[in-house]
């Protein structure tokens, strides 16, 4: 069945419509990063650069690194543009877009988020990494897909009991990182529950001027367990990279750098140091 144009925009020149690439230009590997200055900052460390392209916040560098092909991709902020990029690029791997047809066979993509957060233990300091054992949305992305994240049910029940989660907000969801990616990348990081927020202010329970429904929000959600889990940290994209790639067949995975600890107040305002040996570690482990 021929999926329709408005459903799967393209380009003038063919090009997938809002990251603007073709498949040839996408790796089987990829690392994710919301700020589209950051890919640079990676894709310099590559042994040649094949690619690159910009359009709107997606900017996207393919090169190689060691023999391995690896995009280097951003995304934007939030959960929203997730939604694009994921399509998008599982879109790229497996529909042939001349035809706008589903390909015969899946190719799995494997896709590494490396961003910042916020922490949310006490025990945890600025400059911690962290991975995402889980990814725990706010957001309520999923809800408008057909989803099914199987044993994580109880979970997110709990949650909504323990913090007595308001009906105006989204029902949370809850998705695994990639066991193998977890042991192969992340098998020296902290690993916890990574809670995306649709937002920066608000979402996360920080008030400048505008007041919050649910001020003591954080304060649950630190205080939060289910058999041995914790919720370690706050960020915007991972539940829905984790949602999506469970949805659409590929491997995924996030890891931070917390450069703010919400509960001790403290922040990271340089970190660039701590940034580059993650971005080391993750280019020599994918």
């Amino acid at each position: 069945m021929k999926i329709p144009p408005s459903e799967l925009p393209l380009q003038l020149n063919g090009a997938i419509y809002h990251i603007g690439i073709h498949p040839e230009n996408l790796a089987d590997k990829i690392i994710l990063v919301g700020d589209p200055g950051r890919v640079e900052i990676i894709s310099v460390k590559f042994d040649t650069i094949e690619f690159t392209h910009s359009h709107r916040e997606l900017t996207t560098h393919t090169g190689w690194f060691q023999n391995k092909r690896i995009s280097v991709i951003s995304t934007g902020m939030g959960t929203d543009n997730i939604d694009i990029v994921m399509t998008e690029l599982d879109a790229l791997a497996n529909v042939d877009l001349q035809k706008m047809e589903l390909k015969q066979e899946h190719k799995i993509l494997t896709m590494v988020r490396i961003g910042t957060c916020g922490a949310i233990q006490e025990n945890i300091p600025v400059g911690s990494f962290i991975a995402a054992k889980q990814g725990f949305g706010f957001d309520g992305l999923l809800q408008f897909y057909k989803h099914n994240a199987r044993g994580y049910e109880d979970l997110v029940a709990h949650f909504v009991k323990f913090t007595g989660w308001g009906g105006r907000l989204p029902y949370p969801y809850c998705y695994p990182a990639d066991q193998m990616l977890l042991e192969t990348i992340a098998f020296d990081m902290l690993q916890g529950i990574t809670a995306s927020a649709p937002g920066f202010f608000g979402p996360q329970g920080r008030a400048v001027r505008a007041p919050l429904a649910f001020p003591h929000l954080n304060e649950k959600i630190e205080a939060f367990a289910f058999q041995d889990q914790r919720i370690t940290n706050l960020e915007m994209e991972c539940s829905a990279i984790y949602g999506l790639g469970n949805l659409l067949g590929h491997r995924t995975l996030t890891v931070c750098l917390a450069i703010a600890n919400r509960v001790t107040r403290q922040f990271l305002k340089e970190y660039s140091k701590e940034m580059d040996e993650l971005i080391t570690k993750v280019l020599h482990r994918i």
